[in-house]
């Protein structure tokens, strides 16, 4: 293996848990891209677009020339573009959502797979969500958010067998009730809070963005794992 300073793009770098990701694998030893729509960000890119998402990988080509490791810690929550429950749920909302939490990831790993390749072989770590994998109810009834959090599980499990050979490793973190700016809405809802112990058991409390990136980190660095979801959920997903 090459002694080279290994280098990960992070795409929603400055958010809460991609800003914890980035230092997690800091201190692991890469070398950093921060990629986010904020300006103080290493790149600037709408990853909606194919433009955007190509520039954020040529951007850590053009700097470290090479890239190892993607980080799609990027998304959005929809409800104010008009997600919900299926029947409420707005068109707009649904392509929104979709846009920026299914469709981004797709265009990211269709430009930084042969880059990977190129750099004998790589991983992918996408960040997903439990409602992902379980039906929310009526607390969390986002159903564009759910389905494009779904959609990321069938895409990295797709990518990780059919890449797997040409040594790209992928897989999915799905994060439960996280400290994050994020969450505020749920953070301030005081039924939400009182739910903590049934739906995290482990804690009854957020989880914290440093526990998700420690699990993005594992995923970055663990050469023999592939196409897995990791729940990083308090026990959300086990109930």
């Amino acid at each position: 293996m090459s002694t080279q300073t290994k280098v990960a793009l992070v795409t929603g770098a400055l958010g809460g848990i991609g800003s914890a990701t980035c230092d997690a694998l800091a201190r692991a030893g890469y070398a950093i891209v921060a990629a986010d729509q904020r300006a103080t960000a290493d790149v600037v890119a709408d990853l909606t677009t194919v433009d955007g998402a190509r520039a954020a990988i040529h951007a850590a080509i053009d700097r470290h020339g090479r890239l190892d490791v993607v980080v799609a810690a990027h998304g959005i929550s929809g409800r104010r573009f008009g997600d919900g429950p299926a029947v409420d749920c707005t068109e707009e909302g649904w392509d929104q959502v979709l846009n920026a939490n299914l469709r981004s990831v797709f265009l990211l790993c269709k430009h930084a797979i042969p880059q990977l390749i190129a750099s004998g072989g790589g991983a992918i770590v996408a960040v997903g969500s439990v409602l992902g994998l379980v039906g929310g109810d009526a607390d969390f009834a986002t159903h564009a958010y759910a389905a494009s959090k779904a959609g990321l599980v069938g895409l990295i499990r797709a990518i990780a067998v059919t890449y797997a050979a040409q040594g790209v490793r992928a897989s999915v973190v799905a994060p439960g009730l996280i400290a994050t700016p994020m969450s505020a809405r749920a953070q301030n809802d005081h039924a939400i809070r009182e739910r903590l112990l049934e739906l995290q058991p482990l804690s009854g409390d957020f989880g914290s963005a440093d526990e998700v990136a420690r699990a993005v980190a594992y995923l970055v660095q663990a050469e023999f794992v592939t196409g897995i979801v990791l729940p990083v959920d308090g026990g959300w997903v086990a109930r």
